[in-house]
């Protein structure tokens, strides 16, 4: 007989803004036969914090490390957060941990990236993430270590900063007449694909996670029914940034809606960080 009980899974970043969306409600039914056990300094969460006694949590089969540093000076610390991550890994007996990466550490490119182009990061953040991985790779400690690296979360970066403050979104116009475009991900579809993973038997050591068409930023404006003011795009702004998802959709094939600007702003709306 199967065995049914449901995959411990401990969560870190748990009160970041990622983490809070996969919490929330709207994606519960993502996480149907996984116990997703937060971890962080809050009182609805196992309290937990780096540097802490890890013989303190409970077992665990996978670590989702949702934890990072986005801007700032303390760029670096992604890096120690994985480490971390290992360490927990180890210390609860998890066989897998789920780093989050991000699509930043590839260069803008019209084409979407596969997981072997080179990593050419384009900003601080991405440089500082692609140092994570490298630290990963070095570690050889028996776990099995995920780099995932995520596309734009809807909901949680600076396009939907922007649509919540209301008011006029900018975007950047370049010499063909058209704004941005990014690989982008609801939240309840990155719930679905975090979950598959959880229960994927193998993996490979990194995957690119995103819906499987791009999306222009200026279509989810617009979605979104808030005005609209182009700008001249600066030296150096980052016209596309796409990712290729051939090797995800094996493992966790998302609906054709996973890339619609209005479905997106569906599920951002659901997770309770749009009105």
């Amino acid at each position: 007989m199967a065995d049914k009980r449901p995959i411990p899974v401990l969560m870190t970043g748990a009160t970041g803004k990622l983490g809070r969306m996969m919490r929330h409600p709207a994606c519960a039914e993502a996480w149907a036969g996984i116990d997703l056990m937060p971890v962080g300094r809050c009182d609805d969460m196992l309290r937990w914090a780096p540097g802490d006694d890890p013989a303190i949590l409970p077992r665990a089969e996978c670590v989702l490390a949702l934890w990072g540093v986005t801007a700032g000076d303390s760029l670096a610390d992604n890096t120690m957060l994985a480490l971390e991550a290992a360490r927990l890994a180890r210390a609860v007996g998890a066989r897998r941990v789920l780093h989050a990466s991000s699509a930043a550490v590839y260069a803008p490119s019209a084409d979407p990236h596969p997981e072997n182009d080179p990593l050419v990061p384009a900003t601080a953040y991405g440089a500082a993430k692609a140092a994570m991985e490298r630290a990963i790779l070095d570690l050889g400690d028996g776990t099995e270590h995920v780099r995932l690296r995520i596309g734009n979360v809807a909901g949680a970066e600076s396009l939907f900063a922007s649509l919540c403050r209301g008011g006029v979104v900018t975007l950047d116009r370049f010499g063909d007449g058209q704004g941005p475009v990014r690989s982008y991900i609801g939240p309840n579809d990155l719930a679905r694909v975090l979950a598959a993973l959880i229960r994927a038997s193998t993996l490979d050591g990194v995957l690119n996670v995103a819906a499987p068409e791009p999306v222009a930023m200026q279509a989810l404006v617009q979605a979104a029914g808030a005005p609209l003011r182009w700008r001249a795009a600066p030296d150096g702004a980052a016209q596309s940034l796409m990712v290729d998802t051939t090797r995800l959709s094996r493992l966790c094939r998302l609906e054709t809606t996973a890339s619609d600007p209005a479905a997106i702003l569906a599920q951002v709306r659901a997770a309770g960080t749009l009105p």
